[in-house]
């Protein structure tokens, strides 16, 4: 047989061969680095056998899959590690992740000295250095296997398989795991590990599940990658927005109000505040878009309409029961329904279309307690929310548009180059999810996927995530720890006018369906906040900050002329305070540069003397004394302009 190997070179052999044993025959380097192998594209265990011609890749630690082969191991040595120290846990899943691994055991909480002893006992494990070895059982005997063991999770899992499956394990000395791999050889192959943390996890991710115990780690081929991931994981919770929002007085959170619930501080306030001005008039006297207030709640008739009711009920806070009550009430989980009557309200021609109607929308969405976190997962938050009522021939138009106002609104808060475009498409094997028929949804996906093409816009296509009545581009980025949100979304929607009775008259007098465009153009406000956080490390642009200079006196002799200078700089509507403790001036420098104020102006004799101040900047330092007429024209540009200057590094003086 003839094996083709990545550089192009071809090996040949008389037998059938392993892919460690092809490996190994190619370099001894070679097969001690391999974690697993690429047969025809398809990646497989070093174990498995190669009996024709085929092209191979010898996967190592430094390709994705190697690396995620060399983690997998890693977590099953996790599992006998947790065995061995806590044996009456119970096993359920432990698979690879983009940043290492985890596994989900029925146990108690696991504390941070329970890690350090568990890596204890990892190690030992790998010093032993076991061979993991395959070997496979038909379903019954693997549900036999598994009950015998006290494995009730693996046992699920194992049923949830054809009758006629032949069930895959691996074992490592007495240790036996539930697996289809890929898997390294040894566990002496494992060279650097760390266990990260722990916390609650439903099983199989279903609130109505029992709530289990997952534990994180991470691994490498060299410590030098671990040591220096480890440094990336600690310089990453200086931007966790949940630690640097609450250290900044942004936001609170209190148990008594609600989880999923924050409170917006004064400086917080401040912030959203600032851009939903900017939306609000960006939208109005830019993009033409016309503004609605409507309720925050409705009678549970009209989510009966729009079918949230049926599809969406549970993600819905309800308020009375239908069996008794005769009226049922829900806050609204979106606005939509709500803007559609403002539609009717009375008739519309061709001639009126499109209509872009705008509010900034409080929502309410009942989310699962584990999946709360800080201002990226809440129950009640306010979007940037709109929806175009257009003819059928603008709607491609008018959705580029939308697309243009999103990215509008990217560039300017300096975060374009970090969002990723996906074509969220319905799942036709569950045509019961949602509303409209296959030709519509899949002549709407190809309308969508045309314009994202025409636009040079990359994007990825996901199965499954699109809303129960259309398809939607979502702009999705991703925290500091890698998790992935959708922070603008828009929809297109040739369903809900029919469910609506909406319609307009066209030039023959007749009537005629709109379509519509459900989008945000910078989502919502809480999530973005947090995507600013932790962007900026809490270094906003000025526009953004709720305090954008500090007026620093030298001593209590200047308090009268920075109260001037403080009375003159909200004269021309610029944040500000005036430190007036009686502190050295260096000791307030620093406690300004601490708070991330992008400017402080230091005001003494000779500043008072000749109406100048000194400034200081995030941005370069000591920019030297200036005439406060030119300061404030200087900062007013930047304000006006949402300039987002450069930072540099600069070194304070002790």
């Amino acid at each position: 047989m003839k094996i083709t190997l990545k550089d192009g070179s071809v090996k040949e052999y008389a037998e059938a061969k392993s892919v460690f044993e092809i490996a190994l025959d190619i370099s001894e380097g070679l097969a001690r680095a391999a974690c697993a192998g690429e047969v025809n594209g398809e990646v497989v265990d070093l174990r498995t056998v190669v009996d024709s011609d085929c092209s191979l890749s010898i996967l190592t630690a430094n390709d994705e899959q190697g690396l995620r082969t060399l983690r997998h191991t890693t977590s099953h040595v996790l599992a006998e590690a947790v065995k061995r120290v806590f044996p009456n846990a119970k096993l359920a899943i432990g698979p690879s992740i983009d940043t290492g691994f985890y596994y989900d055991f029925e146990s108690e909480p696991f504390s941070r000295e329970d890690l350090d002893k568990l890596e204890a006992e990892m190690k030992k494990i790998i010093k032993e250095g076991n061979k993991l070895e395959k070997f496979t059982m038909p379903r019954e005997e693997a549900i036999k296997f598994m009950e015998e063991k006290g494995e009730p999770y693996k046992v699920e899992l194992i049923r949830d398989l054809p009758e006629d499956a032949i069930i895959s394990f691996y074992s490592q000395g007495e240790f036996v795991d539930l697996c289809a791999g890929p898997h390294l050889m040894s566990t002496k192959n494992i060279k650097a590990f760390k266990l990260i943390s722990s916390s609650g996890a439903y099983w199989r991710g279903k609130s109505e599940n029992a709530m289990l115990q997952r534990i994180y780690g991470t691994a490498f081929s060299k410590k030098e990658e671990l040591e220096a991931y480890l440094q990336h994981l600690e310089d990453i919770k200086l931007r966790d927005h949940n630690k640097l929002g609450r250290e900044m007085e942004l936001f609170t959170t209190v148990d008594v109000i609600g989880q999923g619930l924050p409170l917006l501080m004064p400086k917080g306030a401040k912030m959203i505040q600032t851009m939903q001005r900017w939306i609000e008039d960006l939208e109005d006297n830019e993009w033409g878009y016309i503004r609605t207030k409507t309720p925050l709640m409705a009678k549970s008739d009209l989510y009966k309409i729009s079918g949230h009711w049926d599809h969406y009920k549970e993600g819905m806070f309800v308020m009375g029961d239908e069996e008794v009550d005769k009226e049922v009430f829900a806050l609204r989980p979106m606005t939509c329904p709500f803007q559609y009557y403002v539609y009717k309200a009375s008739q519309k021609s061709y001639r009126d279309l499109p209509l872009r109607y705008g509010e900034t929308s409080t929502l309410f969405r009942n989310e699962d307690s584990g999946e709360m976190h800080g201002l990226t997962r809440v129950r009640q938050f306010t979007i940037s929310e709109g929806h175009l009522i257009v003819r059928p021939d603008q709607m491609v138009d008018e959705f580029k548009n939308c697309l243009a106002l999103a990215k509008h609104c990217l560039t300017v808060l300096g975060v374009e180059e970090d969002v990723t475009y996906r074509l969220s498409k319905w799942d036709p094997n569950n045509k019961e999810k949602y509303v409209g028929s296959e030709e519509v949804w899949e002549e709407t996906q190809g309308h969508m996927r045309d314009i994202m093409n025409e636009l040079g816009i990359e994007f990825y296509e996901a199965e499954g995530e699109a809303a129960f009545y259309g398809p939607k581009i979502d702009i999705q980025a991703k925290n500091v720890y890698g998790k992935e949100d959708t922070m603008i979304t828009i929809q297109w929607d040739a369903v809900l006018a029919e469910q609506f009775d909406m319609y307009y008259v066209d030039e023959k007098g007749e009537k005629v369906r709109p379509y519509i465009i459900h989008r945000t153009s910078m989502g919502c406000y809480e999530r973005t906040l947090a995507w600013l956080i932790e962007k900026y490390a809490g270094k906003f642009p000025t526009w953004l900050c709720p305090e954008q200079v500090r007026v620093l006196p030298i001593s209590e002799k200047y308090a009268d002329y920075a109260k001037k200078v403080e009375a003159e700089l909200k004269a021309n509507k610029i944040l500000c305070t005036t430190d007036h403790r009686s502190e050295k001036i260096g000791y307030k420098i620093r406690e300004t540069r601490l708070a991330k104020v992008p400017y402080m102006l230091v005001v003494g004799q000779q500043e008072e003397e000749q109406g100048l101040v000194s400034v200081r900047s995030r941005f370069a330092g000591d920019e030297g004394q200036k005439p406060l007429a030119d300061f404030i024209e200087q900062i007013c540009k930047e304000i006006r302009t949402k300039e987002i200057r450069k930072e540099e590094v600069v070194e304070e003086k002790k």
